[in-house]
């Protein structure tokens, strides 16, 4: 069984405040769920493989291979500013006069 001064030490820790009647219905909550994952451990799970994932996962990824497939100036079609196949864009250091 857990106790009240335990609850409260984690939730100390956590940094979370809890009322009396808080730290009473959360005893017992925490209690109940100890109580349940203790009814797991007779069980024998000697033979059982260590599980990473529940589903087997697979790269489905492409190939990663350049193509030049569009044109540059398809590209450019809609920047509003540009220096031959370069996007102009506003300046973002501070100029100062010297």
């Amino acid at each position: 069984m857990i106790s009240k001064d335990s609850v409260a030490h984690v939730a100390g820790l956590a940094k979370l405040a809890f009322s009396e009647d808080e730290l009473q219905q959360y005893t017992a909550q925490l209690d109940e769920i100890l109580n349940m994952v203790a009814q797991l451990e007779p069980v024998d799970t000697t033979d059982v493989p260590v599980t990473t994932q529940s589903i087997h996962l697979e790269n489905v990824m492409r190939e990663d291979v350049a193509v030049n497939e569009t044109d540059v100036n398809d590209l450019l079609a809609n920047v509003p500013t540009k220096k031959g196949t370069l996007i102009q864009v506003p300046s973002i250091i501070d100029k100062e006069d010297d």
